[in-house]
């Protein structure tokens, strides 16, 4: 009779099972799992800054204080170390010529010095250090330098690719005097045709060239006698990468090359500004590349490294004081003690004292 029943309710059950479920039945579970799945309630990870990132936010943050020693500090730095400190000191205006000089490495390939108050000096000096690969260079809004320095940093760096300057009037003047130094000239005029004539050119490997305010006249000289340099590409982003908007070839723009994109990014992308970031700093140039963003000041005031250890200072010798005066009465006391043992003097004056005073019973001893 137990099996019967356990048989007849079994039956029941499966009476009761849906095997196949409808479209309507799975709905509730699809939506469910859509809401889950969905982008806008999906959490993001935060990464956590490196510690190579943390060091190198405070490095900069107190980077004023090392610059008399960079060039110790820096020595034994990886490239890409000093490539970020260099970025970090340019938007922080204080990139000069000891600055990037003492930071600069052979294998650099990418060089930002836009709004910096690096000169004609430092720029030669770079363009013979890195003169091996360096390939980009951006010297957009840097008032110091004349068409002398544009002349050694084309001479030396064979494999420049990309250049950018003006962004000011002061730059746009000298872009529009370096402008001969582009061009190619005749350097031998005794051959039979127009192909056996050698062509002598300061920087053959330039391509591109970002000049956000060229005047009519510049562009269209440049058009007219330096057909190989592609002024301000138009890139229209794509899978592989940007595509050439002049002329319709469809050439791959480099990432260097495109007007809105800084130099030194990739190297400080990862470095939260508002631990670098402080109100004043030294150099008259103004932060940023070509497109450069407006870094938020800090409404509190950051005090300097030198500053932190004064006031230390004087905390500790603010609590220090009492016990400084009580060993100096400890001092005292001690001395005048080994006086009276050593004088002869003061021992007869002891005893004289002595002699004088009564005992207990008031007699005198």
């Amino acid at each position: 009779m137990e099996n019967v029943r356990g048989a007849r309710e079994m039956t029941k059950s499966l009476q009761n099972l849906k095997v196949n479920h409808t479209s309507e039945d799975r709905m509730p579970n699809r939506c469910i799992f859509s809401v889950f799945c969905s982008p806008t309630l999906q959490v993001q990870k935060l990464k956590a800054p490196s510690l190579v990132n943390l060091c190198l936010g405070i490095v900069g943050k107190h980077f004023e204080d090392i610059v008399e020693d960079l060039a110790d500090i820096a020595a034994n730095f990886p490239s890409d170390i000093k490539l970020a400190m260099a970025a970090i000191a340019r938007r922080r205006k204080l990139l000069n010529d000891k600055i990037i000089i003492d930071l600069a490495e052979s294998s650099w390939e990418i060089l930002d010095l836009s709004g910096s108050d690096v000169s004609d000096f430092g720029l030669a000096k770079l363009a013979l250090i890195c003169n091996r690969r360096l390939r980009a260079v951006d010297i957009s809004r840097c008032i110091k330098i004349t068409p002398v320095g544009v002349y050694e940093a084309l001479q030396h760096c064979g494999k420049l690719e990309v250049l950018r300057w003006g962004g000011c009037p002061e730059s746009d003047s000298v872009a529009r005097a370096s402008l001969c130094l582009l061009k190619p000239k005749l350097e031998d005029m005794d051959g039979d045709s127009w192909e056996d004539l050698d062509t002598m050119e300061i920087a053959p490997s330039l391509r591109w060239l970002i000049w956000p305010n060229i005047d009519k006249d510049s562009m269209e000289k440049l058009w007219m006698e330096c057909p190989r340099i592609v002024v301000n590409p138009k890139p229209v982003s794509s899978v592989l990468g940007y595509n050439r908007g002049r002329g319709g070839g469809g050439e791959i723009i480099p990432r260097e090359a495109v007007d809105d994109v800084e130099l030194d990014e990739v190297f400080v992308k990862d470095v939260d500004p508002k631990t670098w970031s402080a109100i004043g700093g030294g150099g008259g140039g103004t932060t940023g590349g070509v497109g450069d963003h407006k870094l938020e000041e800090e409404d509190d005031i950051t005090i300097s490294v030198a500053e932190k250890f004064r006031l230390a200072y004087l905390d500790r010798d603010t609590r220090l004081a009492p016990k400084r005066a009580k060993n100096v009465r400890q001092r005292q006391r001690r001395a005048e003690r080994e006086a009276e043992t050593s004088s002869t003097m003061a021992k007869a004056l002891v005893a004289r004292s002595n002699i004088n005073k009564k005992d207990d019973d008031g007699y005198w001893w």
